[in-house]
């Protein structure tokens, strides 16, 4: 890692080495992926099997293409029973979270006989991407799933890819049941985005798309933003942590490593205003780095996206992590409660000593589909929300109306709309 001073020249410098991840500079793929996305649009099936057949070296068709009862069965006995009770606790602490960000339809009627309000309805049919291979995560199934099914969501579409055998991930298939998928299919990449954006005769056209993926399957999900909606184009994980003197210079070097190893590209950031500790952490991850098994990954990691900077005082560290909006802020600090209250941008905020990222990852329950790449200042968590459409409604008795009407259609005509302001004059004429 890099230990640097904190100065507004460092900070901009630093804010500018982070967009390098961004998916947005990834342009030279999108031609690749244009072409997958319209050829699935154009033939269905045939080219989903195609692509399926050449990137995942699979003989996929109609027949075998949906994950059955007896593959669910199976993948519960590939996996320790311990492992599924724990995925069961994991599932009830999401659940819980979310069932408290549900809200309800509401009218406001007046005397005057006006009425306004909105109708809060879930989409009727949600789709999940989830990686395959190496980047099996069955704890994303469970973040994009429960949120959908508590939405009240009818029907939920997973797509994930197959190995070169057939076979889908256990955990991942456990995890889809628990979840409460209806319908899996296995098939991955851009193609899998482009055939629940279009739908194919195999695998239905959803309503939104949610969940992780490579940079094709992220720019698919940009591609196909407007014909479907989408969750977010999500970049490379990132860590930061706010320490003072305070904080526990193993926990922070072991906190910093836990989003290091997802890629090359995650970041991971401590901003303290403690020398001492900066280089009894960046001791410490020297030693962990002995033990830990993506160590290449973690090296190339905090090689390029690791620094630890210096700063004069907690209003200076505060400063660097709201214009770096971090997707995992970490307060480790003598009052994390007083830090956090002055943090406005951050995906998810963990207070304390123990509350570690991975708990948010795994298990407190809030979602761990979260902004990243700065997005943070103006993005969400998944949540609730993210599977309901609302709508609203608006009624006028004529008594209502007659008090606005000269209001309406001033405005109308100072936008040289007259049709608009006709449309409300018709309803009074006989009284003009």
């Amino acid at each position: 890692m890099k230990t640097i001073k904190l100065t507004k020249e460092t900070r901009e410098n630093l804010l500018d080495k982070l967009l390098e991840r961004s998916p947005d500079n990834y342009s030279e793929y999108e031609n690749v992926v244009a072409d997958i996305i319209q050829n699935v649009r154009a033939d269905g099936d045939p080219a989903v099997f195609a692509y399926t057949k050449k990137f995942d070296q699979w003989d996929c068709n109609a027949g075998n293409l949906r994950v059955t009862t007896a593959e669910i069965e199976e993948a519960y006995e590939a996996i320790d029973a311990s492992f599924v009770e724990v995925m069961q606790k994991s599932a009830a602490n999401i659940e819980a979270f979310h069932r408290k960000q549900l809200r309800n339809s509401w009218i406001d009627t007046k005397p005057d006989g006006s009425l306004l309000g909105q109708r809060i309805l879930p989409l009727s049919v949600s789709g999940v991407y989830v990686p395959g291979g190496k980047a099996a995560y069955p704890s994303s199934v469970l973040m994009n799933v429960i949120p959908a099914k508590v939405a009240g969501v009818k029907r939920i579409i997973m797509t994930t890819p197959a190995g070169a055998d057939g076979k889908v991930n256990p955990g991942t298939l456990v995890a889809a049941k628990i979840a409460g998928v209806d319908e899996i299919y296995k098939v991955g990449g851009a193609q899998a985005v482009a055939a629940m954006a279009f739908g194919t005769k195999s695998i239905p056209k959803v309503d939104k798309i949610t969940g992780p993926g490579n940079i094709f399957v992220a720019l698919a999900k940009k591609a196909c933003f407007g014909y479907v909606s989408i969750d977010s184009i999500a970049g490379p994980s990132e860590i930061l942590i706010i320490a003072d003197e305070t904080a526990n210079p193993r926990y922070v070097a072991a906190d910093l490593l836990s989003q290091a190893e997802h890629d090359e590209l995650a970041s991971a950031i401590l901003i303290t205003t403690d020398e001492k500790l900066a280089a009894e952490v960046e001791r410490q991850i020297e030693g962990f780095l002995q033990k830990l098994s993506r160590t290449e990954i973690i090296r190339k990691s905090l090689e390029n996206y690791g620094y630890i900077l210096v700063a004069d005082s907690m209003d200076e560290a505060v400063n660097a992590a709201n214009d770096i909006a971090s997707e995992h802020l970490e307060i480790l600090t003598k009052d994390p409660y007083a830090v956090m209250t002055r943090i406005e941008n951050a995906g998810a905020i963990f207070l304390g000593e123990y509350s570690s990222e991975p708990l948010g990852d795994y298990y407190a329950g809030p979602n761990h589909i979260l902004p990243t790449n700065g997005t943070a200042k103006f993005f969400s968590p998944l949540n609730v929300d993210d599977f309901m459409k609302k709508t609203s409604l608006i009624s006028y008795s004529r008594e209502a109306l007659e008090k606005a009407h000269r209001d309406i259609e001033l405005f109308a005509k100072q936008e040289g709309l007259t049709a608009h302001a006709n449309s409300i004059r018709v309803r009074f004429e006989e009284e003009m």
